[in-house]
């Protein structure tokens, strides 16, 4: 998938910060977009403005013609890329319930499974019971990612807590 076109769900599911908009913005123009907006984004510190920033990058992404999700598919893409990111080994079990919006809904079934089981972590699960919650959290995202036809192209989501 295109990195803006990637990026557009991030920002949606609000797990891009508007920090690394910038730096993402001068990736873009290396990749061949180019846009007024995106070329003063790419020039902009991290540290400037987050609203400045924001604005800046929605207009890029208009004027590059990448639509900006919904809320609803941003959140199924969320899902998706935390299970690929377990399945693959890029992320751990807790990494997963970490990076998880409480804001996300799930619409099919191994979308509800994946979710109901990450939501169960807590930093208070027992040493005991952790083992069968790792296990059950990487079968269902088996299951989720094997259920789509998006694939392994989602990139897995920086913590929202960097």
């Amino acid at each position: 998938m295109d990195r803006l076109q990637d990026s557009a769900w991030q920002y949606v599911a609000e797990v891009l910060h508007s920090e690394d908009l910038p730096m993402l913005a001068a990736h873009a123009l290396v990749d061949g977009h180019d846009s007024p907006a995106l070329r003063e984004l790419a020039g902009l510190p991290r540290r400037s403005d987050p609203t400045e920033v924001r604005e800046l990058y929605v207009q890029a992404l208009r004027e590059l013609d990448v639509p900006l999700p919904d809320e609803e598919m941003a959140g199924r893409r969320l899902l998706l890329s935390l299970a690929f990111g377990l399945v693959q080994g890029g992320l751990s079990p807790k990494q997963v319930a970490d990076r998880l919006s409480m804001t996300v809904a799930a619409h099919t079934q191994e979308e509800t499974q994946f979710l109901s089981i990450a939501a169960e972590y807590s930093e208070w699960i027992g040493p005991d019971d952790l083992p069968a919650w790792e296990h059950d959290l990487q079968a269902a995202a088996k299951l989720l990612a094997a259920s789509t036809d998006l694939g392994p192209c989602i990139r897995i989501p920086a913590s929202r807590h960097d």
